[in-house]
């Protein structure tokens, strides 16, 4: 079965506690396991892996590109948070490995502080899911799974 694999950046550990108001209630477990039953219900297993700390970030893409060559990895669903506003360094990795990354963000960033209006991982990105809650997350899943091999 092939694999997604979703990857949250910094603070979205804090989901369900930081800043409701933007993020809603529900917490990363709460995501994760949305999105193992989406994956369970499109046939894909979800790896899932959350990490404040960008060099994780991008060795864990930098592996999947080779788990993508291997056809092992459909591609990634990637909330890098704060990242998107601050990482060429997240970019430049996800062009590197040329594997289908779809971008989420829970809240919608043209609705935010000026700098968060703009993303360096978007233009790296395959689509982009903005302000449907968590439950972008599993939109996303469902958009690499039925674009499989068709993105360009």
């Amino acid at each position: 079965m092939p694999t997604v694999l979703v990857l949250n950046g910094p603070n979205l550990n804090l989901l369900g506690t930081r800043e409701p108001v933007h993020y809603g209630s529900q917490t990363l477990t709460d995501v994760e396991e949305l999105c193992r039953e989406v994956g369970h219900d499109v046939g894909v297993d979800v790896d899932f892996l959350q990490s404040s700390h960008e060099g994780v970030l991008i060795d864990r893409i930098h592996a999947a590109g080779a788990e993508h060559r291997s056809g092992s990895l459909l591609g990634a669903v990637f909330n890098p948070g704060a990242f998107a506003h601050t990482s060429v360094a997240l970019h430049d990795a996800i062009v590197a490995v040329e594997f289908p990354v779809v971008e989420v963000h829970v809240s919608n960033i043209y609705q935010r502080e000026p700098f968060r209006q703009h993303s360096y991982v978007a233009p790296a990105a395959v689509g982009i899911v903005i302000g449907l809650g968590t439950a972008g997350y599993q939109w996303a899943i469902r958009a690499l799974v039925a674009k499989e091999g068709h993105w360009q």
